[in-house]
């Protein structure tokens, strides 16, 4: 009997999700975008992300990541399990995580997918953009989630009013980002900051101050080159935290047992915060 995948096979999306570089990227945007959101004092419940601020991210985008290549029936009791872990938070605290939080968490993994496959590979089709939206809008539906888009366009107008609406520079802004500078170190805390300029939507750079133009952007060129002499992994484990290295390497081999993505025209038509937090 074939087995049964949350994301199917041949998807875009486990392309973007395969690779470690991406995902890196990812994370990068999240970060960045994290540090604002309005509701981040829920991230500070716990106390969890403080102490680890890369450790609970890297942990987020893994969960993320997982869902990703599961089966479909063990993707559900994942996502379960996280809503359920939701919930006791909720109950701790004596007050629900607002359903804005947890859309905001959505909508940067369907926005950071889509811009770190496009700065790091090449632009993405109407229609991949749309499996994107449809993998992490489907996680959002289980968890039960209510006022989500019901397509790619309602969701790229929901988007841009949360980005307007939900984001805001704080005190809690200025403490995780001397967080990330504190567990990263400063040479990987500025390669932190220009990957996060190369990456995020404009309105996060204006509110970060962030400069328009990285210098990121040409290594990204040679970057490219680099995987065609398999010299990648080696800039990688320059770069990477010593504690997290292996595990982010790691991440590559999945993409190498997927098979090859249907190809797909660029103009065809298709079609809550994690524990960790």
């Amino acid at each position: 009997m074939k087995k049964e995948y949350f994301v199917d096979e041949r998807s875009i999306v486990r392309q973007i999700w395969g690779r470690s570089d991406t995902i890196l990227f990812i994370f990068a945007g999240a970060a960045a975008e994290f540090a604002l959101n309005k509701s981040v004092d829920w991230l500070y419940f716990t106390g969890r992300l403080p102490a680890d601020p890369v450790g609970r991210l890297f942990s987020t985008v893994s969960y993320a990541r997982a869902i990703v290549f599961s089966e479909k029936q063990t993707a559900w009791r994942t996502i379960d399990a996280m809503t359920q872990i939701h919930a006791q938070v909720e109950a701790k605290r004596g007050t629900r995580i607002p359903d804005q939080a947890y859309r905001d968490v959505l909508f940067m993994l369907t926005d950071y997918s889509i811009r770190a496959f496009e700065v790091l590979e090449h632009k993405l089709g109407l229609a991949e953009k749309k499996e994107v939206f449809d993998v992490f809008n489907r996680l959002g539906n289980r968890m039960g989630l209510r006022g989500l888009p019901r397509s790619f366009e309602a969701w790229q107008t929901m988007r841009k009013a949360h980005l307007q609406q939900n984001l805001q520079y704080s005190e809690y802004t200025n403490h995780l980002f001397a967080q990330y500078r504190k567990h990263l170190g400063g040479m990987r805390y500025r390669l932190l900051l220009e990957v996060q300029a190369c990456i995020m939507p404009g309105h996060v750079r204006n509110l970060l101050g962030f400069h328009k133009v990285s210098f990121l952007y040409p290594v990204v060129v040679c970057y490219r080159a680099s995987r065609v002499v398999k010299l990648d992994g080696f800039l990688k484990s320059l770069i990477l935290p010593a504690r997290y290295r292996q595990a982010i390497l790691a991440l590559d081999k999945q993409l190498d047992k997927q098979p090859a993505k249907r190809s797909a025209p660029h103009d065809s038509l298709p079609g809550r915060y994690s524990h960790s937090f």
